[in-house]
């Protein structure tokens, strides 16, 4: 028996030709089985489907939403339809694919597994990040970075009003568990689970061979404080995807949403597995392997 009976269906927005084919296959599939579909507004116009609903609309209809492209549209999707508290698979036509990772060789065998109810959920943290009176999500990080110069940036970080550390660095990247596997490993983080409660603080080539990537508890609350505040030479980026206004004087915080993301994968998910597979992590090198 189905689980879900309203889908969703978001592409990757560039028009893609291998999109639109694998869109044109899962829609064929879904309605075969009698599901109703809903298309993302862009995604509908691609395949002339007619007008379409926006990333949050299709969230309130549907109670799943299938994602097309690689993580960078995964990413921009879950940000979307954070607040809706809707179900989401995807499906990897990117390169690494952590978060998109059904693969469009055998689509409708592993939906007909999660339609039917043969799942794992995920429920990954999602961040809120504020400053100057605007505010933005983010799924894998929050990253205060420099902009146009080569000089570094000095900052200070306070984690729940205490004065953690003062550093003069190119930036900090905060993230979730999902996120210590993005820009937080580039920097030298550790991999976190993202069952794990926590965030991850690393700073960009500190210009200091004792400051290190803390890991701190999930309900920390991050102050990030620019102490040399140029306009234009500081950037304040959600996801590599979404930039907020810095202003001077205005502190940064950064803490844990209220809205999490549901992520379904098919049942056996295995997150080392897929550790050894897209970062060629933990690999024994050996060819006479004793254990």
């Amino acid at each position: 028996m189905c689980s879900f009976h309203k889908v969703g269906i978001i592409g990757k927005q560039d028009n893609d030709p291998r999109v639109i084919t694998t869109i044109g296959r899962l829609a064929d599939y879904l309605g075969q089985l009698g599901i109703e579909i809903l298309f993302e507004s862009i995604t509908a116009t691609a395949i002339s489907a007619g007008d379409g609903l926006s990333m949050s609309r299709l969230g309130e209809h549907c109670d799943l939403i299938i994602i097309v492209g690689g993580d960078g549209t995964f990413l921009h999707a879950a940000r979307e339809v954070a607040e809706q508290d809707v179900a989401l698979v995807g499906i990897n036509l990117g390169r690494l694919g952590f978060l998109v990772d059904l693969s469009p060789d055998d689509i409708e065998w592993r939906l007909e597994r999660i339609l039917n109810g043969e799942y794992d959920e995920d429920t990954r943290t999602i961040l809120s990040a504020r400053s100057n009176g605007v505010s933005g999500r983010a799924l894998n990080d929050v990253v205060v970075h420099k902009w146009n110069t080569a000089r570094m940036i000095e900052l200070e970080t306070y984690v729940d009003g205490q004065l953690v550390n003062a550093q003069r660095s190119d930036g900090i990247i905060v993230s979730t568990p999902t996120g210590s596997t993005a820009y937080a490993l580039s920097g030298g983080g550790p991999l976190i689970h993202p069952s794990l409660d926590a965030l991850l603080v690393v700073p960009i080539c500190p210009h200091t061979l004792s400051n290190r990537p803390l890991v701190l508890a999930g309900s920390s609350r991050i102050e990030i404080r620019i102490c040399d505040f140029e306009p234009g030479q500081v950037h304040l980026t959600c996801d590599g995807q979404v930039q907020l206004p810095l202003a001077e004087g205005a502190p940064i915080l950064v803490e844990h949403s209220a809205h999490q993301v549901r992520l379904l994968h098919p049942r056996g998910h295995d997150h080392y597995s897929i550790l050894r597979a897209k970062l060629g992590w933990g690999e024994n090198t050996r060819t006479d392997r004793s254990c």
